[in-house]
């Protein structure tokens, strides 16, 4: 998949039906762009396969364990820049 190819696809997926994940997600990929189109975070494309509401209990509570290999991806996008 090419770099921009990816990004592309990665901000659709952030398009939720939670403002909430809206803007925390995009947020995300907008400011790691570059970083992204070079492969960073490989498991963000799965886990923005879950659902909405468990993606926010997620974002809620990150080292909970149903958060699975995805807690510290979680942390670094509610952080936001920095």
């Amino acid at each position: 998949m090419a770099a921009t190819e990816r990004v592309r696809k990665l901000k659709w997926l952030c398009r939720r039906g939670m403002k909430e994940l809206d803007i925390l997600l995009e947020r995300f990929v907008i400011e790691n762009e570059v970083l992204l189109a070079q492969g960073a975070w490989p498991e963000l494309e799965s886990m923005l396969e879950t659902e909405d509401d468990i993606l926010w209990d997620w974002f809620q509570n990150p080292d909970a364990p149903s958060t699975g290999p995805y807690g510290d991806l979680l942390k670094k996008i509610s952080r936001g820049p920095g």
